[in-house]
């Protein structure tokens, strides 16, 4: 089975090591210690100028709880327009309800200001009471992609639940797996859950390298 490697990075020089080492795609963020927040446009301009694989960008205004006011709304929709043209190639966002469910209608507006591009509701989703049912919102909205870790404190610890959402997805969605994924956890993570697209955070090549070996080797 082919898998996708999706590496989360805050530097062009980080972007690079990424699809040095055979990652397919970037997620682009600022502050990842936090969670990621969205990067200034210029690091967005300066990376697709120099990477060549996909770069996709997180848009979220702080770090904390994914429940917005309005004003902080309407500012992820300023940033998904500004991120779009600066040139990105996918919208990372997603915003809950105070009640731990998807903002079904807040997240229709940041798909619709997203478009044409490809747009992955984020692990805000792990937040969610219940995580089949916020898939089906997603899936609704015409979301393209989530990305979880089952719920879990790592991708690996939520295989089982991960699997059970693959299978929930029957190819409506496509789930990619994150978060604490390393190369001692990378085989048995694919095994169980059989998720086709992977997601951790790359500072340099060899990170990415190891995580293939150990993929290739299962």
């Amino acid at each position: 089975m082919s898998l996708l490697i999706e590496a989360a990075v805050e530097s062009v020089d980080a972007a690079l090591a990424a699809a040095e080492g055979g990652a397919q795609r970037v997620e682009l963020c600022a502050d990842l210690a936090h969670g990621g927040t969205t990067p200034a446009l210029d690091l967005i301009l300066e990376c697709r100028h120099k990477v060549t694989i996909p770069v996709f960008v997180l848009v979220r205004p702080r770090t904390g709880d994914f429940v917005y006011t309005e004003a902080e709304h309407d500012t992820i929709l300023q940033q998904i327009r500004r991120v779009k043209n600066a040139g990105a190639q996918g919208i990372v966002a997603g915003e809950l309800t105070d009640g731990r469910r998807i903002a079904e209608g807040r997240t229709l507006g940041l798909l619709e200001a997203a478009r044409p591009l490809p747009f992955t509701f984020h692990r805000a989703f792990d937040d969610c009471l219940e995580l089949g049912a916020a898939l089906e919102s997603l899936i609704r909205l015409g979301v393209n992609r989530v990305l979880t870790s089952g719920g879990a404190r790592t991708a690996s610890d939520g295989a089982e639940r991960i699997e059970r959402l693959v299978t929930q997805a029957k190819g409506r969605i496509e789930i990619l797996a994150g978060g604490g994924i390393t190369a001692d956890n990378v085989a048995h993570l694919v095994r169980v859950s059989g998720v086709g697209e992977i997601h951790f955070s790359v500072t340099e090549a060899n990170k990415v390298r190891k995580i293939t070996d150990a993929l290739n080797d299962r």
